[in-house]
């Protein structure tokens, strides 16, 4: 590194420390957002470098934190994409490419999810020409049963894709090997559950594909972003080449001939020597990030246990602060589950003298952010009204959650402080209606 850009990035880190100042907390006017990221000086200095060296397309920054986020989970391959909800849309796709063979997905083919999540779960399979067939969740959990996925499973079922609700993770043990049982594919929706464990193996290594968000709300932050991650080399390939275009050449842009058969491939019914850099196999995107995105995830990867660490203390104090309030259902983690949580759910029973509404309005009076689980039942919602699908089942629990929960944050920017008056404003309310 240069004198210059050593003193410059030096000035960027003051001018952190002299600019992002804690403010003092005051109750009640200080928002207490229902999520937030975490930046800190080297992060900033992360961005700047990047900028400095005029990294502005994916690049060695994307590759080297794709490389070191598939050592974190011990997976084979990770490959980075503009947001999670791309690397959904990417993971589902692979399972129907040509190089599949006979266990690509077709249209109408079925694949297994939850009616209680959030849409970019679900729509890649309706875009894929696929047909969702939506289970129920448990209250508390929030995530769905084995039990449920295995009576959902007919004669077109091919694959099952659901995620770990807002950090609890599901029964992945179990729902991998029903999948395994059944030979369907398993998608693990990875991106509110980063650093999660299920007995004592981290989610995200359960299943063929999983997927991650870098949206500033999520675990890690790489502003937009997203991964898909896997073990299996050749979904692997499948994936970059969705990500980029559909090319059938793996080089990295700017890199040619590595394989030293640029000009000697013949496919399709394109002439033999037809430039490997510019063949299409497959009916791609170009959903890739860029080098300033690859380059703050690499700052922020090595933090991500701290962050954990927060988010579970958060949680906990939550916990136990709101135990025993009449009306509240509090929410439960999985059995032999490790989750690092990304909110505090609370469903208010039907039979509360009060509403959810009622509730999150006086808790946004008092500058506490909610938020609802995400879509509630999504076959309630105007964009799902005719698609093709199935029921298995009721959905008397998404509806459920559709009326009466919501969650608070559990970020690491929260204090004790900031929690503890959470706590006291749920109580007072409570109190106050019961």
């Amino acid at each position: 590194m240069s004198g210059d850009k050593a003193l410059l990035l030096e000035q960027v880190r003051k001018y952190h420390r002299e600019t992002a100042r804690e403010e003092e907390f005051v109750p009640g006017v200080t928002p207490l957002l229902p999520a937030g990221a975490v930046l800190d000086e080297e992060d900033r200095a992360a961005l700047v470098e990047t900028a400095l060296d005029l990294r502005i397309t994916s690049g060695v920054k994307t590759r080297k934190f794709e490389s070191a986020l598939a050592r974190a989970l011990g997976l084979r391959k990770a490959h980075m994409t503009n947001s999670g909800s791309s690397a959904n849309l990417l993971a589902l796709t692979a399972l129907t490419s040509p190089h599949l063979e006979d266990r690509r997905l077709r249209p109408g083919d079925e694949v297994i999810t939850v009616a209680a999540g959030f849409p970019t779960t679900v729509n890649p399979i309706v875009q894929n020409g696929l047909v969702p067939v939506f289970v129920d969740i448990e209250v508390g959990t929030y995530n769905t049963t084995v039990e449920r996925i295995a009576d959902a499973i007919g004669p077109r079922t091919r694959a099952i894709m659901i995620a770990h609700a807002l950090g609890n993770p599901f029964p992945a043990t179990e729902i991998a090997a029903l999948a395994e049982e059944h030979d369907l594919f398993l998608i693990e929706d990875n991106c509110d559950a980063l650093d999660s464990r299920y007995q004592g193996r981290l989610t995200g290594t359960f299943g063929d594909l999983s997927t991650i968000s870098f949206y500033p709300a999520h675990h890690l932050t790489t502003g937009e972003g997203g991964a898909v991650l896997t073990g299996n080399l050749a979904l692997a390939r499948i994936v970059e080449s969705l990500r980029d275009w559909g090319r059938d050449c793996w080089c990295e842009p700017g890199e040619d001939d590595k394989c030293l058969k640029r000009f000697k491939h013949q496919m399709g019914s394109l002439p033999y020597g037809y430039d490997h850099k510019y063949i299409f196999s497959q009916v791609g995107y170009n959903l890739k990030a860029t080098d300033l995105q690859g380059a703050l995830g690499l700052s922020q990867l090595p933090k991500l246990a701290d962050f954990g660490r927060a988010r579970r203390r958060n949680w906990q104090r939550l916990r136990q602060g709101l135990e025993g309030i009449p009306g509240l259902l509090l929410p439960e983690p999985t059995e032999g589950s490790d989750p690092s949580w990304f909110g505090f759910v609370i469903t208010v029973r039907p039979e509360a003298p009060f509403t959810r509404g009622e509730l999150t309005g006086f808790l946004e009076s008092r500058r506490i952010g909610t938020r609802r689980l995400f879509a509630g039942n999504l076959l309630r919602h105007p964009a799902y009204t005719g698609i093709p699908h199935r029921v298995s089942g009721g959905l008397t629990n998404s509806d459920v959650v559709t009326e009466h929960t919501f969650w608070i944050g559990v970020h690491p920017l929260l204090t004790a402080e900031m929690v503890d008056y959470m706590i006291d404003s749920v109580r007072e309310f409570c109190t106050a209606r019961g």
